[in-house]
């Protein structure tokens, strides 16, 4: 397989649109990507052909929401090579995802004095949760250091880990810097120690293949809305025997058994942490572009990104003043750069005036930005529709920008 530039670009019916006069170039995909049509059409067509809430009825539309909507969670356990579907619990996001496990893990497995380890270059999804979990139960929250090119520290983090160390949070891609990080050698040596890993996976599943079984993970969460299919669903694997011993992380419809004024008792898995109507067109939607991806090739895509990422840091590196922050060997399609005596937001502000998107700012990733000494950066994250002639555009773009603001 390869890919078929031409007709990947007219399945994204956004891509053809203009930006203040330009064609729009779209280097924005790691904080969110743009939907195949596929995908629209899956969604649009629920609600106008068989709308009708999931699990609740023996009619004939809730029959075929239902169909439908468990199809995909089988199709999302095959995607990432999970056991079992009570395995794939829907979530809102990413951030949900890690939120359910930081209230539910924390109350059966963490104690006061126990310890949780994340790193520098975590989102702020897989710091806050920690944070607030680990003043709650009296917990230690430890941070693991980046070395100077970005790359993770991992004889430090390893160093870190005590007998009282629980759980490992940690990201597969930095949002920020593109950086890979060795998760399974990670989950190797903190089983090796009796500890738990979550890891947080939202800028790895567009760029990779993910088999959840291989890497041993505990706990991986991912958002639907990176990987070409629609916001405000998610997913989070867990392993069965952890989710059967933690607690529902909230209280409704659907996760329940049975119900009095006296005793609540919950649902079997996965239902038991889906509470109230789940997001039925997202999830279908959510299944329509895996199936994509795996028609256009994960391996594939990941090949082509690569050429996108040389291609743009062999035409962006002599830059005057430009620094990119994040140099390990080992990326993804993510660079995120400065440029010195010159603000971030000036240069994403006159990028878009040329109808180029990139992404100005922390990236949700402050502590990363101060153990770096800089406030932002500019990043531009590519996906397998994107061209190495919209990397030309940017550059000429980038050129100009700074002629006008030096």
């Amino acid at each position: 397989m390869s890919i078929d530039i031409d007709k990947i670009r007219n399945d994204f019916p956004i891509l053809s649109q203009k930006v203040r006069g330009k064609d729009l170039v779209y280097f924005d995909n790691g904080a969110t990507s743009q939907k195949p049509q596929r995908v629209i059409d899956a969604m649009s067509d629920y609600y106008q052909s068989y709308n009708s809430n999931v699990h609740r009825g023996v009619h004939y539309l809730s029959q075929i929401a239902t169909d439908a909507m468990e199809t995909a969670r089988d199709n999302i356990r095959k995607f990432i090579n999970a056991e079992s579907i009570e395995e794939i619990i829907f979530t809102k996001g990413t951030t949900e995802a890690i939120n359910l496990v930081a209230n539910s893990f924390s109350k059966v497995f963490i104690t006061e004095g126990d310890e949780v380890i994340v790193s520098e270059m975590e989102h702020h999804a897989n710091i806050v949760p920690w944070q607030m979990m680990c003043k709650e139960r009296s917990a230690i929250l430890k941070v693991a250091k980046i070395n100077n090119n970005g790359s993770l520290d991992i004889d430090y983090l390893k160093s870190l880990i005590t007998d009282k160390t629980k759980l490992i949070a940690i990201t597969y891609i930095s949002n920020v810097m593109g950086v890979i990080n060795p998760v399974a050698e990670i989950i190797e040596y903190a089983h090796s120690k009796g500890v738990k890993v979550l890891i947080d996976g939202a800028q790895a599943v567009p760029h990779t293949i993910i088999d959840v079984q291989a890497l041993d993970a505990d706990f991986f969460c991912f958002s639907a809305h990176k990987m070409y299919g629609p916001t405000g669903i998610g997913i989070l694997y867990g392993k069965k025997e952890l989710l059967e011993q933690m607690p529902p992380y909230q209280f409704g419809g659907e996760m329940i058994d049975q119900v009095s004024f006296e005793e609540t008792t919950f649902n079997e898995l996965p239902f038991k942490f889906e509470a109230g109507t789940p997001m039925i067109a997202e999830i279908i939607g959510l299944s329509v572009a895996i199936d994509y991806i795996q028609e256009t090739g994960i391996n594939e895509i990941a090949d082509y990104e690569h050429e996108l990422l040389e291609y743009a840091n062999s035409q962006i590196k002599n830059i005057k003043g430009l620094k990119i922050i994040g140099t390990s060997e080992n990326k993804a399609s993510v660079i995120s750069f400065v440029v010195d005596g010159i603000h971030h937001y000036d240069i994403g502000s006159l990028l878009d005036q040329f109808g180029v998107a990139v992404r100005t700012g922390n990236h949700c990733a402050q502590p990363l930005m101060t153990s770096m000494g800089i406030s932002g950066t500019i990043r531009a994250s590519f996906a397998f529709y994107n061209t190495k002639e919209e990397i030309d555009i940017f550059v000429e773009a980038l050129n100009k920008t700074l002629n006008m603001l030096r």
